[in-house]
């Protein structure tokens, strides 16, 4: 029998969505319980969050919800789901006092002054000594969110952001070759089209139909059987399959071009944090491969992001303590 008052924190994806009851003391958070849902299998998330919460209802004070999407006015539209959310109904609807939605990146964001040296890997280390007062992830999954966190003394800012559906900046011959197919399948090419789940199989439909090299038989059947991305990252990550490996050779450049982008844009030099479902799957191709080179190559501006470090989130959690986080100061 739980003797306080549990808080709700939900981590919504396009694909799955994360439920977790925390207990909060002092500041910090632990799980009493979580479960994983298969986001499109509900029409709400009403539904689903009563299914989860059970018979612990009554002892929840707080919820926040990350959701894949911008919040305006305590209500969003999410991205990758024909969810309407507002903070009043779900509040109305789920008998809890007081609920929250952010942005699914701000509350991943949220959890970054809580990591431990365990929860992240290091891809580029920066300077010895450097400010520490904006941070920046980026998290490429089902499609690419990012956000902002900025420390004051005293307080700290969240900054959303849906800078994944900015135009993508090609800066090589074969990036605009990649720029021009695209243009001829959607029309318009935002960063997202590459840098995600779907924008793996973008880049290797490009090499394929382009000739780069044959397409193995048995890797076709993997990609029409089960999820596209995640069996062109295994053949990738097993070096036996040349589409593949250029696949992921492309996008870690274009992904540490971006984060490049994201440490000038914000001058985040706290750190950019690589999260979302993608980086911690090809952790080894990330610390083998040449995302830091294009991380650093910003011409005259290079030695400012050069001094910002580079990482990489272990934790799949992530998203979800922030939201817990988020819950326990409301």
């Amino acid at each position: 029998m739980v003797a306080a008052s549990l808080v709700l924190a939900g981590d919504i994806g396009g694909t799955k969505t994360l439920l977790a009851l925390y207990h909060s003391k002092d500041g910090h958070v632990s799980i009493h319980r979580s479960q994983r849902f298969d986001s499109k299998a509900y029409p709400t998330l009403q539904e689903m969050t009563k299914e989860f919460v059970g018979k612990d209802k009554n002892i929840v004070s707080a919820a926040c919800f990350g959701v894949p999407g911008p919040v305006s006015d305590g209500a969003v539209r999410t991205t990758n789901l024909p969810w309407r959310l507002s903070e009043y109904e779900l509040s109305d609807e789920l008998k809890i006092p007081r609920v929250r939605l952010v942005n699914d990146l701000v509350a991943t964001a949220a959890s970054l002054p809580y990591l431990g040296s365990l929860d992240y890997v290091t891809l580029h280390p920066g300077a010895a000594v450097h400010e520490q007062d904006t941070f920046c992830v980026i998290a490429p999954g089902t499609g690419l969110g990012q956000a902002v966190l900025y420390r004051d003394p005293g307080r700290t800012v969240l900054l959303g952001s849906e800078g994944g559906h900015a135009d993508f900046a090609p800066r090589t011959e074969r990036e605009i070759d990649l720029l021009r197919y695209l243009t001829a399948k959607f029309g318009r090419v935002s960063i997202e089209r590459i840098i995600s789940g779907p924008g793996i199989l973008n880049i290797y439909s490009f090499l394929r139909d382009t000739k780069f090299a044959p397409e193995s038989a048995d890797l076709a059947e993997a990609i029409r059987l089960v999820d596209p991305s995640a069996a062109i990252g295994e053949a990738a990550l097993k070096g036996v399959d040349p589409l593949a490996t250029e696949t992921l050779s492309i996008f870690m450049n274009i992904l540490g071009a971006h984060a490049g982008n994201m440490m000038l844009t914000y001058l985040a030099s706290g750190g950019i944090y690589l999260a979302g479902g993608i980086p911690g799957k090809i952790l080894e191709l990330l610390k083998a491969g040449d995302i830091v080179s294009s991380y650093l190559a910003k011409g005259r501006l290079s030695p400012l992001v050069e001094a910002t470090p580079l990482y990489v989130v272990k934790d799949p959690l992530t998203g979800l303590h922030g939201a817990a986080y988020l819950a326990s100061e409301m």
